[in-house]
C-alpha cells in the first residue's frame, strides 16, 4: 500500500471542495492510504515571497517538516501548491551545502514556534507523480472498471507543475506527456493544443481580470476548436479560473464556450467506478452532464 503525507491546500477545503472528495474517492480505489497534514498552513500560492522570501520558505519548511516527522512524502493534488513547496523543498536542500547560516535561520523562527525543524530529506509530489510513477500506469489500466472510451480530454499543465522546480520527475517541462498517457491508460482520447502548458490566468485575476479572462479563454476556445470534450486540470487554481468564472471569461472572450473542466482525480476516479455524484461532479459551474452522457452514466 502506497502512503502518503496529504496536502490538500485550502482551495481544494473551500471552493472547490470536490477536488478534495475525488482525491478522497481515487485514494480509496486505488488502495492508497492519505494521511491529511492538519495542522498545515497555506503555501502562499507565491504571494509570500513578494513580502518576504524568509517567510515563504519558513512556512513551507514548516509544511515539509510535518510530512517528515512521519517518514512520508508530502503528496499534493495542487499544481500550485507544489510549485511553491517543491521549489522551497528544492531551495532548502541546497542551503544545506551552499547557504548553512539560512537553512539555520528558517530553523531557528519554526524553534522559536516550537515547530519541528526541516531536515531536508523528504520529497514533494504532485499527485499526478504519484500515479504515473509510483502506482504504474499498468496498475491503474488494470482497476478500470468504466472505460472512458470515446471521451476527448484536453489536458490543462499550467505554468506551477511544470517550470516551478529545477528537477521534474516522470515527464518534460517543455514537451510533457504524463497526462495524455494517463488519459489513455483510462481509455479517453487526448487532445493536443498549444496552451496546455500555459498559465490559465489566475495569478493576475485579483489586479487584472479582463486579461486574466482573456488568457483562459484563449486555452478553453482552442481545446473546443480542436474538439475536446472536457479539460483536465491538476490544480485547484487552474480549475477556479477555467471552470468558476468561466462564464465571465466567455463574455470577454466574446464567444460561447461552455467547456467542462475537471480535475485529474475526478477523470480517474470516474474510469475506476466512482459515483459521479461522489466526486463532486455535480457541483461545477459549467455542467459536467455533456461528459457523462457521452459515457452512458
Amino acid at each position: 500500500m502506497l502512503k502518503y503525507a496529504y496536502f490538500p491546500g485550502c482551495v481544494a477545503q473551500g471552493a472547490c471542495r470536490e477536488l478534495y472528495q475525488s482525491t478522497a474517492a481515487l485514494a480509496r480505489s486505488l488502495d492508497i492510504e492519505l494521511l491529511e497534514l492538519k495542522q498545515a498552513a497555506c503555501c502562499g500560492a507565491g504571494t509570500f515571497k513578494e513580502d518576504s522570501q524568509l517567510l515563504e520558505d519558513t512556512v513551507n519548511a514548516r509544511n515539509i517538516a510535518l510530512a517528515e516527522s512521519l517518514n512520508l512524502p508530502l503528496l499534493t493534488h495542487c499544481s500550485t501548491c507544489q510549485g511553491v513547496i517543491g521549489h522551497v523543498d528544492e531551495r532548502l536542500k541546497a542551503a544545506k551545502t551552499d547557504d548553512p547560516a539560512y537553512l539555520d535561520r528558517v530553523n531557528e523562527v519554526l524553534s522559536s514556534q516550537h515547530c519541528t525543524p526541516y531536515r531536508g530529506n523528504g520529497e514533494v509530489k504532485h499527485l499526478l507523480w504519484a500515479l504515473v510513477g509510483d502506482y504504474g500506469l499498468d496498475e491503474i489500466q488494470k482497476r478500470v472498471k468504466r472505460k472512458l472510451s470515446g471521451l476527448k480530454c484536453a489536458a490543462f499543465y499550467g505554468c506551477y507543475l511544470l517550470r516551478a522546480q529545477t528537477h521534474l520527475p516522470f515527464d518534460d517541462r517543455f514537451n510533457p506527456t504524463s497526462m495524455e498517457r494517463l488519459f489513455e491508460t483510462v481509455g479517453a482520447e487526448p487532445i493536443l493544443y498549444r496552451g496546455r502548458t500555459q498559465c490559465c490566468g489566475w495569478p493576475i485575476s485579483s489586479y487584472t481580470p479582463e486579461e486574466s479572462f482573456r488568457m483562459a479563454g484563449n486555452h478553453i476556445a482552442e481545446a473546443l476548436d480542436k474538439g475536446a470534450d472536457c479539460m483536465v486540470t491538476p490544480c485547484p487554481l487552474c480549475h477556479l479560473n477555467l471552470d468558476s468564472r468561466q462564464p465571465e471569461v466567455a463574455k470577454v472572450a466574446g464567444r460561447s464556450l461552455g467547456l467542462p473542466v475537471i480535475h485529474l482525480s475526478q477523470l480517474v476516479a470516474l474510469a475506476l467506478g466512482v459515483d459521479p455524484e461522489e466526486l463532486g461532479l455535480d457541483r461545477h459551474v459549467v455542467s459536467t452532464r455533456s461528459i457523462l452522457e457521452k459515457l452512458g452514466v
